[in-house]
């Protein structure tokens, strides 16, 4: 998986992956013009629909209906490193009242690539690229 980000100007960036686009910026407060999700909502939506496809999948096996499926993530913010931490997943799927299967999409959702990338914490390496050559610190 690769993603490209170029830096566009003020405080706004354009993220790239297989040739889809979208817009990085920051609200007024932070010197951005509001044209986009900030890189913490980003992270916020990315869990939040790898959770919802895991969910989806769950409720298309079964035959169950998908009609009204939502998603909402929240997270809270720590400092010392800043950070985002207690994320909370809330899953709607509406008319589905058989309880083994709320706990069914509940299990599905844990299985989402973010998820699980989030619970083991992954290496992260920083490099600078200097004339065709990586560099890393």
């Amino acid at each position: 998986m690769e993603s490209t980000i170029r830096f566009l100007d003020g405080v706004r960036f354009e993220a790239e992956a297989r040739g889809h686009r979208v817009m990085c910026d920051q609200p007024a407060e932070n010197g951005g013009r509001d044209t986009g999700m900030t890189p913490p909502e980003f992270l916020l939506a990315a869990l939040g629909t790898c959770a919802g496809y895991y969910a989806m999948q769950y409720l298309k096996a079964r035959k169950l209906a998908t009609d009204g499926l939502t998603v909402k993530v929240e997270a809270g913010k720590a400092t010392q490193p800043a950070r985002m931490d207690q994320f909370r997943i809330v899953i709607d799927a509406p008319g589905l009242e058989d309880e083994r299967h709320r706990d069914g999409v509940i299990r599905a959702a844990k299985n989402c690539l973010i998820h699980n990338t989030m619970l083991h914490t992954p290496a992260i390496e920083i490099a600078m690229s200097e004339a065709g050559a990586l560099k890393t610190v």
